[in-house]
């Protein structure tokens, strides 16, 4: 069974215009109603504006859709039969032809086989606090160690461990550049306090890398973590102060696995009062801001 490549796509694909890969679990589960079909639809925008076309992935009626029509879009945003799907579980949800949003792992791997080198997301899944007890690690990781790809993030969920995912990434043999930046971003923190190796200035360089991991083979994901600006980032206090009582909440009502995160960040979306979900929109957007420039220099 293949995919199904929208018209945009294929037609940006055979004349060789560059395409930017999205994911679908923002839209369904990461951002509230309404604002997730606006980011959605801004998302996309943004990429155009770029010269770049814009491929959101997700499955629909048990078909792997890569790039989305608008009316495809305002479903993944409102309907509620729709599930979080990673690697693992795509060909179960595609058989039984159900409606599934895809994460970071599903995106990267379903774009991989339909030919696009290029992804922008919001923060990546890592390892989960509490992992020592829990084994709780997002099947990002593996995947990205596996699927090459440039994927345009701004770090990890500031509520997971950061540290631990940062070695687990250099275990896997996952590449990590900053762009603008020798420390590793917090998500909706500027600065999550983890050094990396390497700091890239400019798209140019960042497809320079990517061309030079082609040629040589090297297999995996380059992750290039884009900090949000010091004056968009959340006030740390309140990030820290939000995020201890988000973790309690969930020990008392027994969340867990992959039921963690959204929990998280929709305390975060109602404690802050919209702060949080500010800081989530610009996220998206910078980041599909840099991949759509990283995309077309490649191209």
């Amino acid at each position: 069974m293949g995919l199904s490549l929208s018209d945009e796509v294929l037609d940006a694909q055979r004349e060789g215009r560059p395409v930017v890969a999205l994911e679908s679990t923002i839209i369904s589960h990461g951002l509230p109603r309404p604002e997730n079909l606006r980011v959605a639809r801004a998302v996309e925008h943004v990429i155009r504006e770029h010269g770049a076309t814009p491929a959101t992935i997700a499955v629909l009626d048990g078909v792997v859709h890569v790039g989305l029509s608008d009316d495809d879009l305002v479903r993944v945003a409102e309907v509620d039969d729709i599930v979080k799907v990673s690697v693992r579980d795509i060909a179960t949800v595609v058989a039984r032809k159900g409606n599934a949003a895809t994460t970071v792992a599903a995106t990267s791997h379903i774009a991989h086989l339909a030919g696009i080198g290029v992804f922008a997301t919001g923060g990546l899944g890592g390892v989960h606090r509490q992992a020592r007890e829990t084994w709780d690690e997002s099947a990002d990781l593996t995947s990205l160690s596996v699927t090459p790809m440039t994927v345009v993030c701004s770090g990890v969920k500031s509520i997971l461990d950061v540290p631990a995912t940062l070695e687990r990434l250099e275990t896997l043999n996952v590449a990590v550049v900053g762009y603008g930046t020798n420390s590793f971003p917090g998500f909706y923190l500027t600065d999550s306090g983890s050094p990396i190796d390497w700091r890239v200035d400019d798209p140019v360089e960042i497809a320079r890398i990517a061309a030079v991991r082609s040629q040589l083979s090297v297999p995996g994901a380059l992750i290039v973590a884009n900090p949000l600006p010091e004056d968009l980032q959340m006030d740390p206090d309140l990030h820290d102060r939000l995020l201890a009582e988000g973790l309690a909440l969930a020990e008392t009502a027994a969340i867990r696995g992959k039921d963690v995160t959204p929990f998280l960040l929709d305390h975060f979306h109602r404690a802050s009062g919209g702060i949080s979900l500010e800081a989530n929109t610009e996220i998206i957007l910078r980041n599909a801001d840099l991949a759509a420039r990283i995309a077309v220099a490649n191209a």
